[in-house]
């Protein structure tokens, strides 16, 4: 076992928004691969291009993490739609919080259930 001093410091990749290979070793690639897919596990035909297509057509292809980061946002909810709920701060006694909390999973809903009740009578 090497002494920790011995060791090389851990260093991080530079990361790079460059392709993992050139277009000279995607074509070589493509010319090497088979004529028809023969193999049960491939979902697709490598050389027909509507295929490969349709295959691909919903993969993230974006190249920054800012890019990343907002198509997978924009993919949790459909298009248009606001967030059901929203995230408030409110202070209650500590006794109150604690009985709430006591009746185990689903406190939060049943305090909206009766804050929705208790609005319910103000119409």
């Amino acid at each position: 076992m090497s002494s920790p001093a011995a060791r090389q410091p851990h260093m991080k990749r530079n990361t790079t928004s460059k392709p993992s290979i050139g277009p000279e070793q995607m074509a070589a690639a493509l010319a090497a691969a088979p004529e028809r897919a023969d193999d049960p596990d491939c979902r697709y035909d490598p050389k027909d291009p509507a295929a490969v297509a349709e295959h691909w057509k919903d993969s993230i292809t974006g190249q920054s993490l800012a890019e990343l980061r907002g198509t997978l946002t924009a993919r949790r909810r459909g298009p248009g739609r606001a967030p059901a709920k929203v995230s408030t701060t409110i202070r209650l006694d500590a006794d109150v919080l604690a009985a709430l909390k006591a009746t185990g999973p689903g406190w939060q809903t049943r305090i909206n259930d009766a804050m929705r009740a208790y609005v319910e009578t103000l119409r």
